[in-house]
């Protein structure tokens, strides 16, 4: 089983219980044993090996020797007997805006019903109402929130929901009153994918304000509106947030709206020690007299902390890196000199060599490289070496008309073949400036099988990059199952870079492997793979994950001087 494998199980676990009425605390010890899984970034087989998976994060005895079952048979006697208690079915009706375990609980325990389409049928029949604590208008919001599950997907890709977020900030901006709106929630700690979409705002007419936001024209239903927040759902079944306050409690306003959960935890722990309680309004003494902030800074200084970056809110050390004045060097997009990962038109892009060229030297880079695809992956109009040779000569004509302002590099995104070989032969590769090796087809091999053939790119002293690693696409196609503790121990060894793929639809590494290639030493690169010159504005998105990850600027090679970086590549042949 994998890391995520593992994780879906405690989650599992964890829902089952809450619905059965276990003590939350037992409930919530299975969630973070499920969210140190998913962000462990070593696979837990390894350390399963080295007798150290009581290291995890929330794992004592009695949950290690369930990961052990778990590894040993794929099975859990411990889940079964749960499963015999508790329908697994009732989890889905955890998906419905207004159910919750107790809920759900009742919906099983009095009525018999288990799963959605019971659940429908009840409501339809208006059998819900009679139950307690229900009635009619309980009823409805319930049919409701099943005709949105329809209309929505779980959760969006980045790429999607920030585009979307920022055009109803525009739009909250232009509001009469507003001092100040800003994104939130998962949007602003740059997660791969965001469920709601959560929106900030300082004004002393927040009434109007919540009026004028469930009135929008793009509302499909008000789930919630209080005279502070307000909660909508569009026509294309996405959930939006709106939280108001005045000016002077903005900053600890837009501080809890950010998140995470588990990071406001850890803020709440550090003010009940000073005799305080922290929420949106502010700091709170037992008199009830509240301290207000308008910046974030301030908050987290009253709380004995330096202001800790949105991407570092996950409560995976940064409390601990505050408190310690160790919080990483944050990496602005002014530290990026390279691009070194852009397709042209002599492949599947859409812009002239010279565009791209153009593009990049606009945006204040030094340094680009072409890299279009090679012959071997069809749909992309691959290069031959025969025309990898042709847009050398190009290549060189550019640099003269370009001179000193730009450095150009010619190279090749090369196909890492299913049979494990790469698309050209090494004599090929060692005419171009740089080598970024891929996966693009065959994702689903076995792990062992998939792996191998990126380990064979690693190994090849030729490639100098392994571009977006896993393969993913986001949201519908997951990367390879590589034995990821294989892939970053060869690339250490042979001082690879991977690469964080900028786009939005890749994230590939995604925050919890840079991390964990990041602190062993692996060189990373940040590109966007732009097709088009527009492209290259892509790069906020890798910068974000990159942040997440802990990433200092100078691990990034897209951040040295174009000397330390063509030194960097003749080094490697």
């Amino acid at each position: 089983m994998t890391n995520e494998e593992l994780a879906a199980v405690f989650e599992h676990i964890a829902n089952l219980l809450e619905i059965k009425g276990e003590n939350v605390y037992r409930v919530l010890s299975y969630r973070r044993v499920a969210e140190s899984l998913r962000t462990l970034g070593q696979d837990v087989h390894v350390l399963r090996a080295q007798g150290r998976l009581q290291e995890i994060p929330g794992v004592g005895k009695a949950i290690a020797e369930k990961i052990e079952e778990l590894l040993d048979t794929g099975e859990l006697g411990f889940l079964k007997r749960l499963e015999a208690e508790v329908p697994p079915s009732l989890i889905d009706l955890l998906q419905i805006p207004d159910v919750g375990p107790k809920r759900a609980a009742l919906f099983w325990k009095q009525a018999g019903i288990t799963t959605l389409e019971a659940l429908e049928e009840a409501a339809r029949a208006g059998r819900l109402r009679h139950l307690p604590g229900m009635g009619e208008k309980s009823e409805a919001r319930i049919l409701e929130g099943i005709e949105a599950l329809r209309r929505r997907s779980h959760r969006l890709p980045l790429g999607v929901a920030r585009p979307m977020a920022l055009r109803w900030l525009d739009w909250l901006r232009q509001q009469p009153g507003v001092v100040r709106a800003e994104l939130a929630g998962s949007l602003r700690r740059w997660r791969s994918t965001v469920g709601d979409l959560d929106l900030v705002a300082a004004s002393h007419q927040p009434k109007a304000l919540m009026d004028a936001f469930v009135l929008h024209p793009e509302v499909y239903r008000i789930i919630a509106q209080g005279e502070n927040k307000a909660s909508i759902e569009t026509r294309n079944g996405t959930r939006l947030q709106l939280w108001c306050q005045p000016p002077e409690k903005f900053g600890s306003l837009w501080q809890y709206a950010t998140g995470s959960k588990d990071h406001n935890v850890r803020l709440r722990g550090l003010a009940q020690k000073r005799g305080l309680s922290l929420s949106e309004h502010g700091l709170s003494d037992e008199d009830g007299h509240e301290i207000h902030f308008t910046t974030e800074e301030d908050l987290y200084h009253a709380l004995g902390l330096p202001w800790i970056p949105p991407e570092l809110r996950e409560d995976r050390g940064e409390i601990e890196a505050a408190l310690n004045g160790t919080l990483p060097p944050m990496l602005q997009r002014e530290d990026l000199k390279a691009e070194l990962h852009t397709h042209s038109n002599w492949s599947d892009g859409a812009a002239t060599l010279d565009e791209m060229v153009s593009a990049a030297y606009q945006r204040g880079l030094r340094v680009i490289a072409i890299t279009d695809h090679s012959a071997g992956l069809g749909i992309a109009n691959g290069l031959t070496p025969e025309r990898l040779r042709e847009q050398r000569a190009e290549i060189e004509t550019l640099h003269q008309r370009w001179g000193d302002k730009i450095v150009i590099l010619q190279g090749a995104e090369v196909e890492i073949r299913a049979d494990g070989h790469l698309d050209y032969p090494d004599e090929v590769l060692a005419e171009l400036d740089i080598v970024i090796a891929s996966l693009h087809v065959s994702l689903r091999q076995p792990r062992a099988e998939v792996t191998q053939r990126l380990l064979n790119a690693i190994r090849n002293p030729q490639v100098d990059i392994i571009g977006h690693p896993s393969g993913r696409l986001l949201p519908n196609r997951e990367g390879a199952d590589l034995d990821w503790e294989m892939v970053l121990t060869t690339a250490q060894q042979y001082g690879v870079a991977l690469e964080i793929n900028a786009n939005p639809a890749r994230l590939d590494l995604d925050d919890v492997y840079a991390r964990r290639a990041a602190e062993m030493g692996i060189p990373l690169a940040l590109n966007t793979d732009s097709h088009t010159p527009t492209d290259f504005d892509l790069i906020e998105y890798g910068i974000g994950i990159a942040r997440r990850a802990w990433v200092e600027p100078s691990q990034i090679i897209n951040t040295w001087s174009p000397e330390r970086l063509l030194a960097w590549l003749r080094a490697r042949g």
